[in-house]
């Protein structure tokens, strides 16, 4: 019977190792997503964006190999042995309980065997990756990150045709000297050789010569200096092709620029594990916005009775006490959004993070403000709740809100640490279009 040799003589590219490491990562999908879903909840928010050692267990790696099937005859050549011979038994090493770390089967037990766990490490980009897979920014498709380009003008150079209003008037008379120098250079040289002869001849006693006097001889040079002179006259102060406009040309503008809007309660009722809570998902929804956008800038409003503008510092760490009114917030990032965010040039996502309480009669006028001032304007609204108890008004009137505007707003209930991701997920889960 013949053996069979498998032979690979594929030639190893530049690049082979990379796309190793990819075909890798799409074999072990599911591990890794499992572990970066553990690593987003255990991880400080400082750490959140590096990457991640993954543990495989070495049950799941195992690679298929070829095999001399059963039946068949064959010769084997084993080395031989001093200690023993055909049936002897080999005890068991001794000590053998420490067995192997980090899968289940290398847990202490009564059996001297286990298997060390697959680890190795990802980068921060691959953790991001599977951190926001299965995950995309509503109204993308719509939208398309706004790259459709607004165009603006921009200045271009110089034209010899334009409007008057577009007249470079420096650039124009800079023409203008220049093609008088260099049609007047000559004559103006003729006339200063001719001025020199007139002053030499008028220095001079009288010539002996009487047929060309020295009153000739000056009126000559004059005449003829008066003449060169006329001729500069001719020259035009500026001429039709002298005159330079501005040019602009239209440059596309893509807008993939984006404002996130942080909103949270402050008032007595929020205590620092809510504002902590809090900070995580904002960072997460951060995190996802970078990964769309050229540039993003992030809007810190505070509230409790009123409205503030802040910087992360006192957004996450100043304690207020008092009651709540949300609508204070609202109205503050609505004037915000019409002041520096035009819709045109920006893509607005918002996140609001409360406990849920707010003024009862405060209530329904968030609701109108979301709906008649900002949700038609933002890209996508979040709202997070941060409470394990019974939901109050504000929370009702935001779930007729999410009806009317499913595709831009939504809400969700955080009750501790751990809902945090998955409920990041669910708030901006892929929609599948149904055709």
């Amino acid at each position: 019977m013949g053996v069979t040799h498998v032979i690979d003589r594929r030639l190893n590219g530049k690049n082979k190792s990379a796309v190793n490491r990819q075909r890798f990562l799409r074999r072990y999908r599911e591990h890794i997503k499992k572990a970066v879903g553990d690593a987003v909840n255990k991880r400080s928010i400082t750490d959140i964006d590096r990457g991640e050692s993954i543990s495989i267990p070495s049950r799941d790696i195992t690679e298929p190999t070829f095999r001399h099937g059963k039946g068949g005859r064959r010769s084997q050549t084993h080395p031989g042995n001093k200690e023993f011979v055909t049936g002897d038994g080999i005890p068991r090493p001794p000590g053998g309980q420490g067995g192997g770390g980090g899968s289940g089967e290398g847990q202490a037990s009564d059996q001297g065997e286990g298997m060390d766990d697959f680890v190795f490490q990802i980068s921060q980009e691959e953790f991001l990756d599977f951190m926001f897979e299965d995950l995309a920014l509503p109204n993308l498709v719509q939208k398309q990150l706004k790259d459709t380009s607004n165009f603006k003008f921009v200045r271009a150079g110089y034209s010899t045709q334009g409007t008057p209003a577009k007249i470079n008037v420096v650039r124009s008379m800079r023409g203008a000297y220049g093609r008088r120098l260099a049609l007047s250079g000559s004559t103006r040289k003729k006339i200063s050789d001719l001025q020199a002869q007139l002053e030499e001849i008028q220095r001079t006693p009288e010539p002996p010569d009487p047929v060309f006097s020295k009153e000739d001889q000056i009126r000559a040079l004059e005449e003829e200096i008066a003449r060169l002179k006329r001729r500069l006259t001719r020259i035009p102060f500026i001429d039709e092709i002298d005159i330079r406009y501005n040019q602009h040309i239209k440059q596309p503008q893509p807008a993939t620029a984006a404002v996130m809007f942080c909103l949270m309660d402050v008032s007595g009722s929020m205590s620092q594990t809510h504002k902590d809570i809090a900070k995580r998902f904002f960072i997460l929804l951060y995190l996802f916005l970078r990964r769309n956008y050229e540039k993003i800038d992030v809007v810190f409003i505070r509230h409790h009775t009123s409205a503030k503008e802040v910087d992360e510092e006192e957004f996450f760490y100043s304690r207020e006490t008092g009651g709540t009114i949300v609508s204070s917030a609202l109205k503050m990032m609505k004037n915000i959004m019409e002041d520096r965010y035009p819709t045109a040039d920006w893509n607005i996502y918002a996140a609001q993070a409360s406990d849920g309480d707010n003024w009862n009669d405060d209530s329904p006028r968030c609701s109108k403000l979301l709906a008649e001032n900002i949700l038609p304007q933002v890209q996508y609204y979040s709202y997070i709740e941060i409470t394990p108890h019974e939901h109050q008004m504000l929370w009702h009137e935001y779930e007729m809100l999410a009806e009317a505007f499913s595709e831009r707003f939504s809400m969700q209930q955080i009750m501790d640490e751990s809902d945090i991701y998955p409920v990041f997920r669910k708030l901006f889960q892929k929609q599948v279009d149904h055709v």
